[in-house]
């Protein structure tokens, strides 16, 4: 008798194999790593079930349960469920039928000045006294804010891909599977080479080193992950009260890049890294 497979080890071959396909799926990963853990927690034994994804896909991080976030919490596991059958053939797929259509697109949440001001500010306090990691998340959240980086993009830089000398990051593998120039603002050129600076009081570099690092124990110098960078901005903006303009619920992480493109923030690296 072949010994049960759980569901977080099929979370993982499930990611594992679209990856060699291509595809990043930072996104889905984290989705369905929280519905792994969901579906432990209530201890749901057998095959999975509509009622079961459907009572995850209710539990909106924000407090606030709506139809349209959680039918876009539900078509995230369509493709995982459909995959999932080869191995459990019971294992439901979900349809429109819980929650209805996902509507279009949702608006993001647009910072203010001085949110932005605030979150730095509140980054720049973190412990522990001496480290290193009030820099990395100040720095990562400025970058975003400033240059419109994807999360991905920004925690996937390797510190070649940092060139201060022509006030540039080289994107590798960026959205469409093409590397991309973005010119750098001289305030943000600054702040880089100042957390470079700090950085090298901790750990030593290479050319092919991830530029945002881990802080702490074993992990010093590995990559920052995106989980880490989640978890620390929810704790902050929750300490800093912020009410939501847009329609996800709540700030995210995410809604930061949208400051550079809708040049809300003008001179968008000054108002971040001169703070």
């Amino acid at each position: 008798m072949s010994t049960p497979v759980s569901l977080q080890v099929r979370v993982e071959q499930y990611l594992a194999e679209r990856r060699r396909l291509g595809f990043k799926l930072s996104s889905m990963a984290y989705g369905l790593a929280r519905f792994a853990r969901d579906v432990a927690d209530a201890g749901h034994q057998g095959p999975l079930t509509v009622d079961r994804m459907a009572a995850w896909a209710r539990q909106a991080k924000g407090g606030r349960g709506d139809r349209a976030t959680s039918a876009r919490r539900l078509k995230m596991l369509r493709p995982f469920t459909t995959w999932l059958r080869q191995f459990e053939p019971a294992t439901e797929v979900p349809d429109e039928a819980v929650f209805g259509r996902v509507p279009g697109r949702m608006s993001p949440h647009i910072y203010r000045e001085q949110e932005i001001v605030e979150l730095l500010a509140a980054a720049r306090k973190l412990g522990p006294p001496g480290g290193l990691r009030s820099a990395v998340i100040e720095t990562l959240f400025g970058l975003i804010a400033c240059t419109g980086l994807r999360i991905s993009e920004a925690i996937g830089l390797q510190d070649a891909d940092v060139d201060l000398k022509a006030e540039a990051l080289t994107i590798r593998q960026s959205k469409f599977g093409k590397s991309r120039r973005v010119p750098l603002h001289p305030s943000a050129v600054k702040a880089l080479a100042r957390y470079r600076t700090q950085r090298a009081r901790h750990v030593r570099t290479t050319p092919n080193a991830s530029f945002f690092i881990t802080t702490r124990g074993q992990l010093l110098g590995e990559p920052v992950g995106d989980r880490q960078v989640h978890r620390i901005f929810e704790r902050l903006r929750k300490q800093l009260g912020w009410v939501d303009r847009g329609s996800h619920g709540r700030p995210r992480v995410h809604d930061l890049r949208h400051n550079s493109e809708a040049r809300i923030i003008p001179s968008a690296a000054s108002v971040v890294f001169d703070t």
